[in-house]
């Protein structure tokens, strides 16, 4: 019997991405032995330590041959010798643009074994982010005291656009503007999205965090456009200031199941639901398009605890799991979520050093690998 084979790209980048990344690779290893699959691991050197030696951020080639693989894990970025913005948007979202990964997904759940700041009841909430248009479209510009003009291309999977942007004043002074947009089959297809997800985890409900009352122009037009595509899919739409929600995640997050933001709120409210559940250690996310897609834990590259084996593995290895889910191999996705899960519920001294345990990186990345193949076994 032939294994069917996953050809996997791989950005494992700078501080604790190594490390993170390593963990991740070993509980897919481990699911595919179990599960009847095997992984080709294609790695590529690309991030801040990369720039810092070599000036290149991510080459066109480099994409190209991302692009003849089923998936991207991707460990984590950063480096503080590099101007913040340029691997960003040189990597993360040159990458989600080109393939249009037109949702960012950010689970974040109560789990076992893991402290949180207050005392909630359990709670299991998606954050469905849509993930190419908004204010990260890179429509702006900055003038020391001219007229600021500014003309921009726009490419994204969905179209093709071309753009000018004048600003005069009545006398000199610096400025900046940021423009963001919108757009009717970006804002359809990512409620769609959200719909679905909503109505796989048996809920008749999404959230929409807006901010219409001081945004009305494109944050109304979001409420327009999400009201009418979901009734079109038969799913009760709730709408919220992203204000007000962030209050009410922080009182009653149990009320809350699947939460579709603009691409402006995805991070805020992603990243507070993580420091809800207890931390960006336990934070996995994916960049999902109709083509390839990128699966990376939320945290970044913390610098200061690389090589010391303090990082924690948990969230890379749940970032690995939905890599599984979306590329077909259920089970094995199932079973490296739950070896994560029972690998917490032990606590102690068995958890990784962010959750209060003395287990290093490696330690508990065999704990996970180990409950994967007492999953199957």
């Amino acid at each position: 019997m032939t294994l069917r084979s996953l050809r996997i790209a791989t950005i494992a980048g700078d501080g604790v991405g190594p490390e993170v990344t390593a963990e991740a690779k070993k509980a897919v290893d481990t699911a595919g032995g179990a599960f009847g699959f095997k992984s080709e691991w294609l790695d590529f050197p690309f991030g801040g330590v990369h720039y810092l030696e070599t000036g290149e951020v991510l080459p066109d080639e480099a994409i190209q041959e991302i692009a003849r693989c089923d998936a991207l894990l991707l460990g984590a970025i950063g480096r503080p010798e590099v101007k913040p913005g340029i691997l960003e948007r040189g990597i993360l979202l040159a990458l989600r643009f080109y393939f249009d990964q037109y949702i960012n997904l950010r689970p974040s759940r109560s789990l076992p074994g893991v402290g949180t700041p207050m005392p909630f009841r359990n709670f299991d909430i998606v954050v469905v982010r849509e993930n190419t248009e908004d204010f990260y479209m890179g429509i702006g510009g900055r003038s020391d005291g001219t007229p600021l003009e500014s003309s921009f291309p726009i490419r994204r999977g969905l179209y093709s656009g071309e753009g000018n942007l004048y600003l005069s004043f009545d006398r000199p002074m610096a400025c900046a503007a940021q423009v963001g947009l919108a757009t009717e089959p970006a804002v359809r297809r990512s409620t769609a999205w959200a719909c679905d997800k909503a109505r796989q985890r048996g809920e008749d409900r999404v959230t929409l965090a807006s901010k219409s009352n001081a945004l009305p122009i494109i944050y109304g037009f979001w409420e327009d456009v999400a009201a009418d595509e979901a009734k079109k899919k038969s799913m009760a739409l709730e709408v919220v200031n992203v204000d007000a929600l962030c209050y009410h995640l922080c009182r009653e997050p149990e009320r809350y199941g699947v939460i579709l933001t603009p691409n402006m709120f995805g991070d805020i409210v992603s990243d507070l639901l993580a420091g809800l559940a207890g931390g960006l250690g336990t934070a996995a996310g994916a960049n999902i398009g109709d083509g390839l897609s990128m699966f990376e834990p939320v945290h970044g590259s913390a610098p200061d605890i690389a090589g010391t084996g303090r990082s924690n593995p948990v969230a890379a290895a749940l970032s690995a799991s939905l890599m599984l889910e979306h590329l077909g191999e259920v089970e094995a996705a199932k079973a490296i979520e739950r070896a994560v899960l029972d690998y917490l519920s032990e606590g102690g001294d068995a958890l990784p050093i962010e959750l209060g345990g003395k287990a290093t990186t490696t330690a508990a990345g065999d704990s996970i690998a180990a409950g994967i193949r007492a999953r199957k076994g």
